[in-house]
């Protein structure tokens, strides 16, 4: 027999989401490692918030940071739709959106900095503003904030 309950796909998307960050800041670690260990860098080297290694490096380092800065909005709203049981089919399939948008934005920020890179990265994280927009303003309705 399985104890296992029923986790909202919003909920997983969450998890997914904070997963992804954890995955982007081991990239960032893991080149690191390798550029302390080819005698490329001192472990000194890597002052925050400020551009260094190679631009590959610093994308991923650019990429982790959006990530990480989204995910307390993302979070916020996911959590209090599941708070008011706002566990819709719609609502749950905006956040798996907005996870799956982010990584896209996440990995074309890895491989360019091109101008249409730097378009569509824009565009995925217009769907993911949009989603979390859409979440929230559900959230109100449903709260009866409005047009509810």
């Amino acid at each position: 027999m399985s104890d296992a309950i029923t986790v909202p796909h919003s909920i997983l998307a969450l998890i997914f989401y904070a997963l992804w960050a954890i995955a982007l800041v081991l990239m960032v670690g893991g080149d690191r490692v390798l550029s302390v260990l080819r005698g490329d860098a001192k472990i000194t080297s890597f002052t925050p918030g400020t551009p260094h290694g190679s631009d590959s490096y610093w994308r991923i380092n650019r990429a982790h940071m959006n990530t990480v800065e989204n995910l307390p909005i993302f979070a916020a709203v996911v959590l209090s739709g599941w708070a008011i049981g706002l566990e819709n089919v719609l609502f749950n399939r905006l956040a798996v959106i907005v996870v799956c948008a982010r990584v896209v934005q996440s990995v074309i920020h890895i491989l360019s900095g091109s101008a249409l890179a730097i378009n569509l990265r824009f565009a995925a994280y217009g769907v993911q503003l949009a989603c979390i927009i859409w979440m929230a303003v559900m959230i109100l309705q449903t709260a009866g904030v409005f047009g509810g």
